[in-house]
């Protein structure tokens, strides 16, 4: 299933280092399945963000094709990625461009951390450009369901054993019976 992302314009009161207040516009991403939602669900981040008045002031359509977030790095970059195929009838090479969100500490772990992101492709790929993104934070979409689903994966090796010996003697069980 394919995410759709929305940038997301918000001008708000901030109040800096220094004390003072001034009015800011920042971008932010988030996931959502119409311009609706993404404006709900911006709305209900910035609640808890900021207690100042905010305006949104505009949600548009991002063109990413994944959003890659790094521990330790406080910055976005957009990283555009071609990927190469050639065409058999023609013989000659076509790219097709996609956008990777990635967030880096600077230009450099941005393209090392662009690598990583890509190191599983099959296919061929360069990396023509990075810069800097202006989003501020992404905020992709969590329900709670995903923190329930994990407790019942885990599965304790202590549990494993316990299994394997139940099967053991319903095994030598059934063998006495016969």
């Amino acid at each position: 299933m394919s995410v759709t992302w929305y940038e997301c314009k918000v001008k708000y009161r901030k109040t800096h280092e220094t004390g003072e207040q001034k009015i800011t516009s920042e971008t932010y991403l988030l996931d959502a399945v119409s311009y609706t939602e993404a404006e709900a669900r911006i709305s209900e981040e910035m609640a808890a963000y900021t207690s100042e008045e905010f305006q949104i002031m505009n949600i548009k359509v991002a063109n990413f094709s994944e959003v890659h977030p790094f521990e330790n790095s406080d910055r976005w970059f957009k990283s555009k990625v071609s990927l190469i195929a050639i065409d058999e009838e023609s013989g000659k090479e076509r790219k097709t461009n996609i956008y990777l969100l990635i967030q880096a500490n600077d230009i450099r772990e941005a393209f090392d951390n662009t690598t990583t992101a890509m190191k599983d492709t099959m296919g061929d790929y360069s990396i023509p450009s990075i810069a800097e993104s202006p989003i501020m934070d992404v905020f992709p979409y969590f329900t709670g369901e995903e923190e329930q689903l994990e407790k019942f994966r885990i599965i304790e090796p202590s549990d494993i054993v316990a299994v394997e010996d139940e099967t053991a003697s319903v095994a030598e069980t059934a063998d006495v019976e016969e």
